[in-house]
């Protein structure tokens, strides 16, 4: 993530990780950091909010969004 934010000149304090506090969660990761999110604020009616997951055999997907 740190690279990502770095290529997207993106400040890294503006991604959202929970990994230290629950560990890789596999599938659940990215709903888990969404819901964690939107519960403390983080994320906020009209903000927009990529969504990226990184997953086995270099597979990966996102979503970039409106939050509503």
């Amino acid at each position: 993530l740190a690279s990502a934010a770095k290529r997207l000149g993106i400040s890294p304090d503006r991604f959202f990780l929970n990994l230290a506090k629950y560990g890789n969660t596999s599938a659940a990761s990215v709903p888990m950091a969404l819901d964690e999110a939107v519960r403390s604020g983080r994320i906020q009616k009209g903000m927009r909010v990529v969504l990226a997951g990184f997953g086995g055999g270099l597979t990966s997907g996102a979503v970039a969004m409106e939050w509503s």
